[in-house]
């Protein structure tokens, strides 16, 4: 079976890299080799200058597994694809981006000019992506042992960086790529990079067909939601973010939604319910599996649980004690607060150095000794076959059993330290969930047995019906926010050119009476204990809620505000002043002529020459303003901005 889709350079296109245009999806493409005498090197980096020497560092030291694979036959090969996370230190000055520039645009009002301005904007942004705070590395690693080489073999790692946490597309590019540079050497990172850069932009939360020499990778991208609120260059959407669940189920919508959550967690999945809890309410977790690809795996799964609320605590797939965080993690004394994170490590030494995490999750089996691992079919554009450190251990969903209680009381009294001399999956943590394992779903899901085809199926099938139950979980959890992002629209002959209503204040405590008096929903209570509302008060106090409702409350305004200049342009403007005292009618002027310079000024910069083409917007503020100044008898006032000597075009 193929380890890679087939790839051929086409001879009839000029080779060329757009680097503006590749910046849209990939910061750099590095090539870094494990030297025994002077450790990790970067051997090339391209474009180059893409990084600092400090994020040189960062990168190399996160490319390579903590320890070197136990494969020990001569001539074996031994490849793994993992990812991480690291902060950028180029700039001491992170960017703030304001809410103003993640907006909704109906495409069917946008004029040229104004998508000329969407472009320029997005363009500006894009060269303001290197002082983003996190930066991802898909990492393809090889370790080839030989007797014949020096100290008996070599490691070198392909690693794909970029500001976007876009896995569908870069674990199935790495695929391609990983053993194209080890076939072609540089130049197949030439090859990569021009194909990339002729990549339409990102569409959030769409479907894309990328193609990459003869192949076409199909993938999903997340959804602009989910994506870090300082990245700031895609549209949010009200309907995007309503507090119910979506129709189309392929959409994704969240994070990682590719993710493997049956196989990560099969042996724990009575404890997805705990974990779902503790990443809502923003708990510190420690993850420990035997490699990098199984504790990332398990990372990214938990991100996915809690679809569509997104993850504003630091994760990190794959953290090593080169990190420069694990200094201040190092440092905390007993009875420090440790800071919101979840951490996936596969180095023990993490059980000692970070004993005040609370939480810690231990996953994964160690990976069979062979001469070769093959990797995974995960979603569209993977490859077929299973990667190392993802089997599924041939478990029986239904064996529960009086000697299997024994054997968790026995870890529980043992405690996280027992992975030091034996790897066991568990969960240890002294929080007590509100949430009840929904046995339903747990009887709905599906053991394959032992057919690694039929195993691979189900699998896929297990993962929606997990995914799709904590989604419809988490959006009934957010719904009695709901109220706060109602957008409100212009009653049938009112005024449209008077202010909006503001939408409701939150506060926290009526928030909590109100819920407390009508109750949590009929879906909710039959999944929760009693003491459903004390998880909603850790939620109002956790990290995950504040950026989560400003978000919401911003895209609601940004909603209402569309709504209502739709209301102003569709206003009759001679039925609402003809029933109007002149008094009214003066103020219903001055309110028009405001909304009139908010347009300009947003839509164009200063100048002593303002040009209006907005179509039929432009026509009906004109249209107005000499309307009203003939009824007022007051023509003088009403063009006192021809002055500024602005023209407006039909």
């Amino acid at each position: 079976m193929s380890r890679s889709p087939s790839f051929a350079v086409k001879q009839e296109l000029s080779l060329k890299t757009d680097l503006e245009s590749l910046q849209q999806w990939v910061v750099a493409f590095c090539i870094i080799r494990f030297d025994l005498e002077q450790g990790q090197l970067i051997e090339e980096c391209y474009p180059p200058g893409s990084l600092s020497n400090e994020e040189e560092l960062d990168v190399a030291f996160s490319s390579f597994p903590d320890s070197v694979s136990q494969n020990q036959n001569r001539s074996s090969i031994h490849d793994c694809i993992f990812f991480f996370r690291i902060q950028r230190r180029k700039s001491s000055e992170q960017r703030n981006v304001n809410s103003s520039e993640i907006v909704e645009i109906d495409d069917k009002e946008v004029s040229s000019n104004s998508m000329k301005d969407k472009v320029i904007n997005r363009r500006k942004i894009r060269n303001d992506t290197k002082q983003l705070k996190y930066l991802y590395g898909y990492v393809f690693n090889r370790q080839r042992h030989d007797e014949r080489l020096r100290r008996g073999g070599e490691q070198k790692s392909v690693v794909i960086l970029s500001h976007n946490p876009y896995s569908s597309v870069f674990r199935p590019l790495l695929q391609i790529m990983g053993p194209l540079y080890f076939d072609l050497g540089k130049k197949a990172l030439e090859h990569i990079a021009a194909y990339v850069s002729m990549w339409p932009a990102p569409v959030p939360g769409k479907h894309m067909e990328l193609p990459i020499g003869n192949a076409l990778l199909k993938v999903s991208l997340p959804p602009a939601h989910s994506l870090s609120f300082e990245i700031g260059m895609f549209e949010e959407s009200a309907s995007a973010m309503a507090p119910f669940l979506p129709n189309n189920q392929s959409i994704p919508q969240g994070l990682f939604h590719d993710s493997d959550i049956f196989g990560t967690f099969r042996s724990i999945l009575l404890q997805l319910w705990l974990l779902w809890e503790l990443l809502l309410i923003g708990e510190p977790i420690l993850i420990i599996g035997p490699t990098p690809p199984q504790c990332c795996e398990a990372v990214a799964s938990l991100v996915s649980l809690v679809a569509p609320l997104p993850c504003s605590i630091d994760f990190r797939p794959y953290f090593t004690i080169h990190d420069p965080d694990f200094k201040h993690l190092n440092s905390l004394r007993e009875g420090d607060t440790f800071p919101p994170m979840i951490l996936g490590v596969t180095n023990l030494f993490f059980l000692k150095a970070l004993r005040n995490i609370p939480h810690i999750v231990s996953v994964g089996s160690p990976a069979l000794n062979s001469n070769q691992v093959p990797f995974a079919s995960r979603s569209a554009g993977r490859i077929h076959g299973r990667p190392e450190g993802f089997g599924l251990q041939q478990l029986s969903l239904k064996k529960f059993s009086p000697s299997s209680l024994l054997s968790a009381v026995k870890l529980r009294r043992d405690g996280p330290l027992c992975l030091m001399t034996e790897h066991k999956e568990a969960v240890w943590s002294t929080y007590v969930a509100t949430t009840k394992p929904d046995t339903s779903i747990l009887n709905r899901l599906i053991d394959a047995g032992m057919l690694p085809r039929v195993e691979e199926s189900m699998s896929v099938v297990n993962n929606e019906i997990l995914r799709r139950h904590f989604l419809e979980l988490t959006t009934n959890f957010l719904a009695p926010f709901g109220p706060y992002f109602r957008a409100t629209t212009p009653s049938e002959g009112s005024l449209p050119f008077i202010d909006p209503p503001p939408l409701p204040p939150f506060d926290a405590d009526e928030f909590l009476a109100n819920l407390s008096a009508r109750g949590v929903g009929k879906f909710l209570s039959k999944r929760m204990k009693s003491n459903w509302l004390d998880l909603y008060k850790r939620f109002l106090k956790g990290p995950n809620f504040m950026p989560w409702f400003q978000r919401r409350l911003t895209v609601a305004e940004q909603e209402q505000h569309r709504l209502w200049r739709q209301a102003r342009m569709k206003a009759d403007i001679k039925l609402l002043i003809s029933k109007m005292p002149e008094l009214e009618v003066v103020d219903y002027f001055n309110a028009i002529e405001r909304h009139l310079l908010g347009e300009i000024q947003v839509n164009y910069s200063v100048s002593s020459v303002f040009f209006i083409s907005w179509g039929n917007m432009s026509r009906l503020y004109a249209f107005v303003l000499l309307n009203l100044s003939q009824f007022c008898n007051n023509t003088f006032y009403a063009c006192k901005h021809l002055s500024f000597g602005f023209v407006v075009y039909k």
